[in-house]
């Protein structure tokens, strides 16, 4: 009898310390603690995205959608890229000069660029004409491409070794189609002249794509066509910054190493910036949503590990070089259809997350994948619903960030919270105070405020927005419930 007692007594005890324990775990596990007078870093970091050149985008019916969507961002760097697997859409000049005559073509590119360029006039473009002639290069033979501009050619970029190895031919195409779009025409190669009417300013072009991959190019032979193609373009937009590597892998570090040491450059050319990309992918195709939440993340930050020792690369051998990490995403491995509604909210709280690492880490530009993408186009990296053109969660969430949030902003010294599950970053804007939420789980999270966050208001994307713009809500409390994926922007009185 005293025994049961005793043991009574014990187990009373132990639940008294394990309620004890979790009401302690609890009030330091969700309350943010902000030291608005102590500044860590100032950062350079603007969120946006880039636009890769597809049939939905050009003649669809969501084709007036995307074009609003994208002027409604008001992004800045926006990364336009016209990509190998539509030749027609890619490429000016499909065969090369025979018969005394050649064959530069734009007006299915042109349309394109043009409602780019209108709409993101006042804001900073960087274009990437990614895909050569491939007659330029050494093939087995004529490589053939579909006459429908709209049909697909995954084969298009054959050949590893280019025919002009003086890199002549190939700089000088990237020349005129500079000229084509800066200085209102070109004189071909036959000394005829080109009148285009365009007069744009393209402060960034960025100089081929995942060159890792297409083509498959060393950093020896990248670097020589890199310079060539720089040092022509130059001569046609003094004025015009260029990009380079926009590495597919992750970055490897031979690239960088080689890349970004002048040594290896001609004399005269500048290393402006360098650029490379990041998809967080299953680890196995058939694992349910709430399984994506750990591996999406975790892949993040594995990849965030590798940018800082690619950032040391940078620092060492070329300080003054920008960095734009212009490719970031979620991809599911496979076409799956239907994509689950939540799906959505978790690939936009990856990217938020990635933005505020990033921003920690210094990098200057950080561009979410992709604003139009379908079912056999990479339908998991879309922001826009092919079906009804209606912005989903991803677009909103880039959105919410580009408004609070960018380069001069203040990050404060904010504690952490104790949930691994749970982003905060105390901010201060030239708009006044901010703090950023990111809940990385499918699951509520109550949330305690710091002191003058109760008058204040926040600014939701969760599952329960879905295509809508961001919930807004009046703070009365000193407590605010992240939704699940919630990526959250508090804004302080």
């Amino acid at each position: 009898m005293q025994q049961t007692a005793n043991t009574k007594q014990v187990m009373f005890c132990l639940l008294i310390c394990l309620l004890s324990a979790k009401l302690y775990a609890s009030d330091n596990t969700d309350t943010i603690k902000v030291k608005w007078d102590s500044q860590e870093s100032v950062s350079k970091t603007t969120p946006t995205l880039q636009l890769v050149e597809n049939p939905a985008v050009r003649q669809s019916p969501i084709h007036e959608a995307t074009f609003k969507a994208l002027k409604n961002l008001g992004a800045d760097y926006v990364r336009y890229v016209p990509w190998f697997p539509y030749p027609k859409l890619a490429v000016a000049e499909l065969k090369p000069p025979s018969g005394g005559k050649t064959y530069w073509d734009f007006k299915l590119i042109d349309s394109t660029m043009v409602a780019l360029m209108d709409a993101t006039q006042g804001h900073s473009v960087v274009v990437n004409f990614s895909t050569t002639p491939v007659w330029m290069w050494k093939t087995k033979g004529v490589i053939k491409y579909p006459e429908n501009p709209y049909q697909v050619m995954w084969d298009y970029n054959q050949g590893t070794e280019l025919r002009d190895t003086t890199m002549k031919e190939l700089a000088d195409y990237y020349a005129r189609l500079l000229s084509w779009y800066t200085k209102g025409g070109f004189t071909d190669e036959l000394g005829q002249f080109h009148e285009s009417g365009h007069f744009y300013k393209i402060p960034y072009w960025e100089v081929l794509n995942e060159v890792d991959f297409e083509h498959s190019l060393s950093p020896q032979l990248y670097t020589k066509m890199y310079d060539a193609i720089v040092t022509a373009m130059k001569k046609v937009s003094p004025d015009t910054k260029f990009i380079g590597l926009a590495l597919a892998f992750e970055g490897s570090p031979r690239y960088f190493k080689y890349f970004l040491d002048s040594k290896n450059h001609k004399p005269g050319v500048p290393l402006e910036g360098i650029s490379y990309h990041h998809y967080s992918l299953p680890s196995w195709r058939e694992q349910p949503l709430d399984a994506y939440q750990y591996t999406f993340f975790e892949k993040a930050d594995g990849f965030l590990d590798k940018v800082r020792y690619i950032e040391d690369i940078r620092k060492r051998l070329a300080p003054q070089t920008f960095t734009t990490i212009n490719e970031i995403g979620t991809i599911l491995g496979a076409e799956t259809i239907p994509i689950p509604d939540d799906y959505w909210n978790l690939s936009g709280a990856m990217y938020a997350h990635m933005f505020l690492e990033l921003t920690k880490i210094g990098i200057d530009v950080a561009g979410e994948s992709q604003l139009v993408g379908y079912p056999t186009q990479f339908p998991d990296v879309s922001m826009i619903n092919w079906k009804n053109g209606n912005p989903n969660a991803r677009y909103w969430v880039l959105k919410l960030l580009i408004e609070n949030f960018g380069p001069g902003d203040k990050l404060v010294t904010t504690a952490d919270i104790g949930n691994a599950n749970i982003d905060c970053q105390a901010v201060i804007t030239k708009n006044g105070k901010r703090i950023l939420l990111i809940n990385k789980m499918n699951k509520d999270v109550p949330i305690v405020l710091p002191g003058g966050a109760k008058d204040g208001t926040a600014r939701s994307v969760d599952t329960s927005t879905r295509e809508n713009p961001p919930a807004e809500m009046q703070l009365t409390g000193g407590t605010i419930t992240l939704k699940p994926f919630s990526v959250t922007v508090v804004t302080l009185k």
